[in-house]
């Protein structure tokens, strides 16, 4: 390393220790202003307790569970989705683009809180589906929605000429696609699905206007009962960057993996 390098290094190293000792003295004034009881040992008992000998889930630690079980299932189910509204976009049947369009335009346009409520209120009560059901599904297609903007975008990015050349070599349309032209399109359209999931997962904190226990709806019970709105919600908020920060950095174990961005 050359010792202009080590200089700029050293320079950043610096600016990131300032920036870091600037935060923690607002953090500490901004503290110190409010007369407020802080409660952290009883954080432990939400998260786990021992009952009769037996360690037991806490209430915070039962709703990450359906946090994270409700963005696994609404994740595998808007691949699923958006893959066939993104195919239908770009289908030379003006049904199926119409179809797409129309669903595409439709829940991108209105609020994800408002069809939760549909979805739970409705379309839960014709199907006799349960909270988690009616949560995930409006979840599902909220995010597949967008996942079709994302797959679309992907294929039309390939160049035309990938296509014919698969066609040329007696490939059908649909052998094309699965061979040639998506493997192509799904390294480009990582990083923004890895967004989307990544907001799928902290827009899953509105089923809990359902009534539906999860993260979000856990934290607002204890601050309810315990009265420490800080210590829960800034455990609540960390909780949620786990997740997040956990699902970023596996995509990004996963574009090395497949080489993104690499020529």
């Amino acid at each position: 390393m050359s010792s202009t390098s080590r200089l700029k290094t050293y320079f950043n190293v610096i600016l990131l220790i300032v920036f870091l000792a600037v935060l923690i003295l607002l953090t500490w004034i901004a503290l110190d202003r409010i007369d407020y009881v802080w409660s952290w040992y009883r954080l432990p008992d939400y998260l786990a307790f021992q009952e009769e000998g037996l360690w037991k889930p806490g209430l915070l630690a039962r709703g990450l569970f359906v946090t994270l079980e409700i963005s696994v299932v609404s994740t595998v189910f808007a691949i699923i989705i958006g893959l066939f509204a993104g195919l239908a976009r770009i289908s030379s049947m003006p049904f199926l683009r119409w179809i797409s369009t129309g669903y595409v335009e439709l829940i991108r346009g209105t609020p994800l809180l408002v069809q939760i409520f549909i979805f739970y209120f409705f379309v839960a009560d014709v199907f006799h589906m349960s909270r988690f059901a009616a949560g995930a599904a409006a979840l599902s297609i909220f995010a597949g929605a967008y996942v079709a903007e994302i797959v679309r975008a992907g294929i039309q990015s390939i160049d035309r000429g990938q296509m014919e050349a698969a066609r040329s070599l007696g490939m059908n349309y649909l052998g094309a696609m699965r061979y040639v032209i998506l493997p192509q399109a799904f390294r480009r359209i990582m990083p923004p699905l890895a967004g989307q999931f990544i907001s799928l997962i902290k827009d899953s904190s509105l089923v809990s206007a359902i009534a539906l226990t999860d993260l979000a709806k856990a934290g607002r019970e204890l601050v309810t009962v315990s009265f420490a709105a800080f210590e829960i919600w800034f455990t609540v908020a960390g909780m949620y960057l786990v997740l997040t920060f956990s699902l970023s950095m596996l995509i990004q174990w996963m574009e090395r993996r497949m080489g993104v961005g690499e020529r």
